[in-house]
């Protein structure tokens, strides 16, 4: 099982505030689990999280729309 982190860990390992964990949570961007009243963030969703959002680079193909 994956370790759970705090909003505070989270948003330390995202290089984030913790504001802008909340807000994932309260907009359910990201998956989180219920702890009584507190909020915890899987390591794995944290990784989809950030899998989910990376942008690939462009290549010269993409750019000059032939083979370089």
């Amino acid at each position: 099982m994956d370790q759970l982190l705090t909003v505070q860990q989270a948003a330390a390992r995202l290089n984030t505030s913790v504001r802008f964990v909340r807000r994932l949570v309260a907009e359910r961007r990201i998956e989180f689990v219920k702890v009584g009243r507190h909020v915890r963030i899987s390591e794995s969703a944290l990784t989809a999280f950030v899998v989910a959002g990376t942008v690939a680079p462009l290549t010269a193909h993409d750019i000059t729309g032939r083979a370089a």
